[in-house]
Formats: C-alpha cells, structure tokens, sequence
C-alpha cells in the first residue's frame, strides 16, 4: 500500500512539473480622449450596388498610459448591395496602421509589419422604416490577419471576432440635419485557449456613438459624433522556462469626438 502511495504521489508531482499554470501578472487600466478626423466616398448604380472609399485618422489627445501620438489609420475599400431598403450586404478589406508607443524597441520599429494589420469583413445589415426615425440591426465577421512574428499560444495569426451594431437614425421634416446613436458589441470567435475567459469566448468591446449629420449640399455631409468605448482584453505571456502563464487584464475607457466628411455621387 505504501509503494502504491508513493508512486501516485510520484505521478502527481511530475504531472504537475509540466503542466501550465496561471499567474495574473497585473490589471491596468487605461484612460484615453480621442480626436478623428475621416473621411468618405460613395459611388452609387441604380442596380443597388455601392462602393465606398474611407479614410480614418484618430489622435490621441490624452492617454493615460502612453501620452498624447498619432494612434492609428484606416483605410477602407468595400461593396454595398442594397435589397429593397430593407436588408443590405456588404464587404470589404481595410488596413490599418498603428502608431507606436512608448513600450516598442527600436528594433521593432524598424519592422514594418509590427506596424501593419490587414482586415477583410462580411456583414448583413436589416432595417426597420418608420416616418421619422429607421432601426437597423447589423452582424459583420471581421478577420484580422498578421504578418508580423508571434506565439500561435499567445495570439492569432487571423484573429475572428464578431461585430452586432443596433442603431437608429432620426429624420427631421424640412431641415438638413439628420441626428443618430447606436451601439456595438464585439465579441471573439476564436481566441487561444490560454487568453480564453472561463474556458469561453469574450466580449473585447462595447461602443457607442451619438451624433448628427448634416447635408451642407446635394452630394455633401458633415458627420460631427462622440463615441465612447469600454474596452477588454486578456494579454498572455507563456514563460516556459518557468512553466506558468502570465496574464494581463487591460482595461479601456476611450472618450472620442470627431467630424466626417462624406460625398455621395
């Protein structure tokens, strides 16, 4: 009995030498107000089929972590198919560059793909029309795809997640003005196991935007919003030389404003 003992006793202890275990190494929390700057381009046929070209700088003022920088760039191409005004399919690439920051190398900075994320996304947009106001409810998959070098324990290479926006846009009779507010809830599809929360997927972001736009002419708009973003996020770090996992909570509230200019032809 007592070599039975043992010997389990043994199995345990080797089991455990090699098995991960989790450190919550530190929870941050960050702070940040915004400034963007955008712009777009929509070219409409009479099939219902549309094409954008986007273009959004965002700057921030105050952060909390890192000091005021130019923190990023999108650039946007996509395909609108618009079926009776009520249901709408798009899709789209954009790629977005990021500013770095005061925790990157030099050596990283001189890799340009540390600097590079490329994303492709697919949505269907439905809508509820009413005589002052038109209700939508929008699902878009987005893959975020790197080219920089990584641990595949620590974070995808294609990085899945999925975007539901509820919104609603208000019409107000004989005035060029047209005010707006939704919602966004993003959510991983397909995060590592270690960065998982509970063994499940997580929702990373809540977004919401309130603003107006206004037609200044015929093909001309003026898009003036705020936004506002909690963020969340589960950064891992794999020490196998000392065989736990080291976890980082980070924490995000983000205040933005913001004016777009769109032209439709």
């Amino acid at each position: 009995m007592r070599k039975c003992i043992g010997l389990i006793v043994l199995l345990a202890v080797c089991l455990s030498a090699n098995a991960w275990e989790y450190e919550t190494q530190d929870k941050r929390t960050s702070h940040a107000a915004q400034m963007r700057i955008g712009a777009t381009f929509t070219k409409e046929w009479h099939n219902g089929l549309r094409l954008g070209l986007e273009e959004d700088l965002r700057f921030d003022m105050y952060n909390s972590l890192y000091g005021p920088a130019f923190r990023r760039s999108y650039t946007t191409a996509k395909l609108t198919y618009v079926l009776l005004e009520y249901v709408r399919f798009d899709a789209g690439y954009t790629l977005k560059v990021i500013g770095p920051d005061s925790t990157w190398t030099d050596s990283k900075r001189q890799d340009v793909n540390e600097l590079l994320r490329h994303h492709v996304f697919a949505s269907v947009t439905g809508a509820y029309m009413a005589d002052f106001f038109k209700l939508y409810l929008r699902e878009r998959v987005m893959c975020e795809m790197r080219t920089d070098s990584i641990n595949p324990l620590e974070k995808n290479k294609y990085k899945w997640t999925l975007r539901s926006k509820l919104g609603a846009n208000f019409y107000v009779p004989g005035k060029p003005v047209k005010p707006y507010v939704w919602v966004e809830l993003v959510n991983t599809l397909n995060a590592p196991e270690y960065q998982q929360k509970n063994g499940h997927q997580f929702i990373t972001d809540v977004r919401t935007q309130a603003g107006v736009k206004w037609r200044v002419s015929r093909n001309s708009s003026l898009d003036f919003y705020y936004r506002f973003r909690y963020g969340y996020d589960r950064d891992i770090n794999i020490t196998k030389k000392k065989g736990y996992i080291e976890l980082t909570e980070e924490t995000l509230f983000q205040h933005a404003i913001g004016i777009t200019y769109n032209f439709d032809w």
